[in-house]
């Protein structure tokens, strides 16, 4: 019963979160915490634990460390420290206090926190998020596990655009059981930001295409003729390579045409990484096989110019040059930078922006509330600090660094075929990370959790 908890939980939790507007109402996140413990709880009362590959084991142990810091620096924030001790590490954060606190006079207590209630969601929402990505650690190890996976996750993303062009085509657009009330004109699927769902797709696209490279076996050098490359390509099933192609085509159209500037960009962006990377990885072999290249470079760029081709009237609109003068996110990150300037060392408290940020704001006006950065970097500074950043920021790159030299050193081709999707999905969302807040969603940040432990995996992946 708790192995099936873990082998079903997990893609059915995949395949939820997105749902209910990329849960990103209180209800939702409930849910994703709630199905996590129950997922950890099976974990932990399993007779036998799944076996982990050895390799993998020495890399995880420098990350227990830097979770237990983030997390006991996450707790700093919020415990009650005297005042006077507060004006001391953190001057801005008592004078902030002092004018915007009405029971100021009477405080001889406060936290380095700005809002402590929201500190302690967002830090039980990351500390969830943590707690799945050693599940996927711990348990995802089998080939078949992996694949799974992706093809979970493919289907996911399929939908999403698939729904999202279907309400292109009714009169009145909604969002499952909700009137869709913001880009009535692009696809969002079942998002409430069309950038949120293009960042939820660029995430999926080079997974699927990657599993069908390590499928196809396109990165095996040394075949000669005709014959034995069909033979080979097609002895993994045809028929569900095709499928993951469709699918990898239909999600791009799903990006281009939900009208987001960063999501074409990544998508394009994500095209050449993966030609960079396949030429570095030929080049590493030392093996010169044209075909190679060749069914690498039409497979990827197959789906981004039918993509770009059906949606380029929006896009260009998208990208006009009066649109792009009236934008407003330097202005964020102008003022976010201030913040980051005042709260340099301990910041104002992890899940705080959106108290914070209108004592910044420059610009007066009725415009609504602006309650994320734009810009996950930025805002994370401004809330961790550069200790907390520091902290949260150096366990993402750890694992990202070491799954890409572990890919480096691959000679499996199945291996290398899985882990370039990833890298690939994690250089994507990194990119967009710089002009939006895809990981502050907390479908998106799900989905994330689960692709970086999972690139890890998959760079570390043997047969068994």
């Amino acid at each position: 019963m708790k192995k099936k908890v873990l082998k079903y939980g997990l893609p059915a939790l995949l395949l939820w979160s997105p749902l209910p507007a990329a849960s990103v109402e209180a209800w939702p996140v409930l849910v994703i915490e709630l199905a996590v413990a129950a997922l950890a709880a099976a974990y932990l009362l399993l007779d036998e634990k799944p076996a982990i590959n050895p390799h993998l084991a020495a890399v995880l142990r420098p990350l227990k460390l830097l979770s237990a810091g983030l997390f006991g620096y996450i707790a700093l924030q919020v415990v009650p420290l005297p005042a006077a001790l507060v004006r001391l590490v953190s001057p801005a954060t008592y004078e902030f206090q002092k004018l915007y606190s009405p029971h100021f006079g009477r405080m001889k207590l406060m936290s380095l926190s700005i809002a402590p209630s929201s500190t302690l969601r967002d830090g039980l929402l990351l500390l969830t998020c943590f707690l799945l990505g050693f599940l996927v650690l711990k348990t995802v190890g089998h080939g078949r596990e992996i694949r799974t996976l992706i093809v979970v996750l493919a289907c996911s993303g399929v939908f999403q655009a698939l729904y999202g062009l279907f309400e292109l085509t009714r009169d009145e657009p909604r969002i499952l059981f909700y009137k869709k009330l913001f880009s009535p004109g692009s696809v969002t699927g079942t998002f409430v930001n069309r950038s949120h769902l293009s960042g939820y797709l660029e995430m999926i696209i080079p997974l699927a295409v990657g599993l069908v490279i390590a499928r196809m076996n396109l990165l095996t050098f040394g075949l000669k003729g005709f014959r034995e490359k069909f033979q080979l390509w097609t002895s993994k099933g045809i028929l569900v390579n095709v499928l993951l192609l469709a699918a990898a085509v239909v999600m791009a159209l799903g990006v281009v045409l939900s009208n987001s500037r960063s999501g074409l960009v990544v998508l394009v962006f994500a095209v050449f990484l993966f030609l960079g990377l396949s030429v570095l990885d030929y080049s590493r072999v030392g093996f010169r096989q044209p075909w190679a290249g060749k069914s690498v470079r039409a497979v990827v760029l197959a789906v981004t110019a039918l993509a770009v081709w059906i949606g380029v009237g929006s896009t260009i609109q998208r990208f006009a040059l009066d649109d792009l003068l009236h934008e407003d996110r330097p202005l964020y990150w102008s003022n976010t930078a201030g913040i980051v300037a005042d709260f340099p060392l301990f910041g104002t408290g992890l899940g705080t922006f959106a108290s914070v940020y209108s004592a910044y704001e420059k610009r007066g006006g009725t415009e609504m509330r602006l309650v994320h950065a734009h810009n996950d970097y930025l805002e994370y500074l401004s809330e961790l600090g550069v200790v907390g950043a520091l902290l949260l920021f150096g366990i993402v790159l750890y694992i990202a660094v070491r799954a890409f030299l572990a890919w480096r050193k691959r000679r499996n081709t199945e291996a290398r075929g899985l882990a370039l999707g990833g890298i690939v999905s994690l250089a994507g969302i990194g990119l967009h990370a710089v002009t939006d807040f895809n990981l502050r969603i907390p479908a998106n940040m799900v989905l994330f959790t689960v692709v970086l432990c999972l690139t890890l995996v998959m760079a570390y992946y043997r047969k068994r």
